[in-house]
């Protein structure tokens, strides 16, 4: 029989057998039989590729022709008895492939979600609580508690998003305001990180985002030094990036800590060797720490309304770092807009 005879011969016995369906499961069974993924229809429409030269134009356009044609007699003859066959329930093709949404429908933790995972544990590890605060802020705890002056340029709107005209509305820009409800609402001693989204109105690029987020640290008690808090992040990078991993400190500004430092780490990717990431120095930057300012203190005592926090008594230390760079640090990668685009090629490599 030639391949233009199976395929004559297909529409007569397909046609047939949905014509003499008299329930539900036998139009079912009829459509597994002749139109389903490894179906008789199939079979033959795979074979025209390999159908002599003579034939192929025709055999071509007659499957074709058939396939359109069965696929419409099924839809009436379900249609017929109505609609009883999509609802038959017990008889299901079980060759038939899954649609590509259904294979990857198990879900997942976004990277995001993971890292903050492993910073929460290494910190519970160190004795940190882990705490939250509003993301909608007043200019006092974004700015006045944390000692930043009136002229400072992170007042300004171009790095700040102000919510009201008077601005007396914003999108937290650091999650430094948790320490300072912290503050207002216990007594010391305190030792509290507090992850959480904050908002700059930076431009967008492989290293600035105007939605990212922040984990800071802040640890109040008596006698606490910078040896304290040099040996608390360094336990913390060991946790984050392996024991053998260096840190270092850099003088800086913050005006909220005094003094104030950098951290930096030995390279991730390199270990230190240098390389594209570290630039060729073997250090990549964490981000900024310092002893809290005396300032703060007396900012958080006029808010409560005693001397809880007396700077005479109690002394600590705060940091504060990016997660998204963290999270880049931490896997190689070099766009921090790569965690809001949901592109599924990028989260299923993580």
């Amino acid at each position: 029989m030639s391949l233009l005879d199976e395929l004559n011969q297909l529409r007569t016995d397909a046609l047939a057998a949905f014509a003499a369906a008299a329930d539900a499961k036998a139009l079912e069974d009829a459509r597994i039989k002749f139109i389903g993924a490894n179906g008789r229809a199939k079979a033959l429409l795979g074979q025209l590729g390999k159908a002599p030269p003579d034939i192929k134009p025709q055999a071509g356009k007659l499957g074709n022709q058939i396939k359109n044609e069965l696929e419409a007699a099924y839809e009436s003859a379900k249609a017929a008895m109505g609609g009883a066959a999509a609802e038959a329930g017990s008889a299901f093709d079980i060759n038939e492939p899954l649609p590509v949404d259904a294979r990857h429908s198990l879900g997942r933790r976004h990277p995001m979600t993971r890292t903050i995972d492993s910073l929460v544990d290494i910190f519970h590890a160190l004795g940190f609580e882990v705490v939250e605060g509003p993301e909608i802020e007043d200019q006092r705890h974004n700015f006045d508690d944390l000692n930043i002056p009136a002229d400072h340029p992170a007042r300004d709107s171009f790095d700040t998003f102000f919510l009201s005209g008077n601005k007396q509305a914003l999108l937290r820009s650091q999650t430094s305001t948790v320490q300072v409800r912290m503050m207002e609402t216990r007594t010391p001693p305190l030792r509290v990180v507090a992850p959480g989204r904050v908002y700059r109105p930076d431009p967008i690029d492989a290293t600035h985002h105007s939605t990212f987020h922040q984990i800071e640290g802040l640890y109040v008690d008596k006698n606490v030094s910078m040896a304290d808090l040099k040996g608390t992040l360094k336990l913390f990078v060991g946790g984050l990036f392996g024991e053998d991993t260096k840190v270092r400190f850099r003088p800086s500004f913050f005006p909220f800590t005094e003094p104030s430092a950098e951290l930096d780490c030995t390279c991730p990717a390199c270990g230190g060797t240098a390389c594209p990431v570290c630039k060729q120095t073997g250090w990549v930057e964490m981000g900024g720490c310092g002893m809290v300012d005396p300032a703060v203190f007396e900012a958080i005592n006029a808010a409560r309304g005693d001397n809880a926090y007396d700077p005479a008594v109690w002394s600590g230390f705060a940091f504060g770092f990016g997660i998204e760079r963290l999270a880049m640090r931490r896997h190689g990668i070099t766009d921090i807009r790569r965690f809001l685009e949901n592109d599924m090629r990028f989260l299923r490599q993580l």
